[in-house]
């Protein structure tokens, strides 16, 4: 994740742990004036709309103060979904034996775009299982990593 994100993540997360809820992560999406903050909050009872314009009206007090974007953004506070988005090693550990859908920042073999089962972790490096042949993966080379999510 970028410094920026990170850094936002942390600035937020108080205002979005005082309303009860958990701050899985955010994401900016820069586009001129249609520029996107979303931020990722989840709860053991799952997140129904209240919960996203509660959170929303936290956040966004902390942001109109704080003023860490300076170009025009629309906020959006949602569940993770389905295919929840992965922020940090700890999301990955708790997913192991699942497929994941990994894009990095270096190519690795060529390639940037994993699609596999998450065999395991050990210490940063993640081990994905892509048509049968295993990569070792640098979590600090993750630029943005999903669950992807089965349909049994």
């Amino acid at each position: 994740m970028a410094k920026f994100e990170d850094n936002l993540t942390e600035m937020l997360r108080p205002a979005v742990e005082a309303v009860g809820k958990e701050l899985l992560g955010v994401e900016f999406v820069s586009a001129g004036k249609h520029s996107v903050l979303r931020v990722f909050i989840d709860h053991e009872n799952g997140i129904v709309v209240d919960d996203c314009a509660e959170v929303s009206h936290s956040v966004g007090a902390i942001l109109d103060v704080e003023d860490p974007i300076s170009t025009e953004y629309s906020l959006e506070v949602s569940s993770p979904g389905l295919d929840r988005p992965l922020f940090s090693l700890a999301h990955y550990q708790a997913i192991i034996g699942e497929t994941v859908n990994i894009k990095l920042t270096m190519p690795l073999n060529g390639r940037r775009k994993f699609k596999g089962i998450l065999e395991k972790i050990e210490n940063d490096t993640l081990v994905v299982v892509v048509d049968g042949e295993s990569y070792d993966i640098i979590y600090s080379n993750i630029d943005k990593g999903n669950l992807v999510p089965r349909f049994d």
